[in-house]
């Protein structure tokens, strides 16, 4: 049987749930299995480390501790952006509140990245948590490994 090693293509099933069962993601339920290439950044380096070694057909469900899917969090990563850069960036007639997820372009202009909205202040500031929203706590991941290449 095919074992997954660095730079493996896979084809899988997998639900990731977070700390209290919520799901987070499910292809069981979708019907259509995932494909991805081991060290393409698809899925978190402790979740890839894990996956080494494992065999073709493999079910199994790996517990990851707090912080260890996705880092812990960091304070730095929640930041005021003024108004004025909001409306530069995007749409000057959007309205942001707590718990929306805002794109922002990177430095070079090629990505995005995403802040979710943690308080808006009087003055249109708001203030936005870089942190991925699992970082610092602890995940669930259960997989069944269709095909390793």
């Amino acid at each position: 049987m095919p074992q997954v090693q660095e730079g493996s293509f896979l084809t899988l099933h997998y639900r990731m749930t977070g700390p209290q069962g919520q799901t987070i993601i499910d292809t069981f339920e979708q019907g259509q299995p995932a494909t991805l290439s081991l060290g393409a950044g698809e899925l978190s380096p402790a979740i890839e480390q894990r996956l080494l070694g494992l065999e073709e057909g493999t079910h199994t469900v790996i517990e990851l501790a707090a912080g260890e899917a996705f880092g812990e969090r960091q304070p730095e990563m929640q930041q005021w952006v003024a108004r004025k850069l909001l409306n530069q960036l995007g749409d000057p007639h959007e309205q942001y509140a707590v718990g929306d997820v805002v794109q922002f372009p990177t430095p070079d202009g090629l990505g995005t990245y995403a802040g979710a909205v943690r308080e808006v202040r009087a003055d249109g500031s708001v203030l936005f948590d870089f942190n991925h929203p699992l970082a610092g706590q602890p995940v669930r991941f259960e997989l069944q490994l269709i095909g390793v290449l």
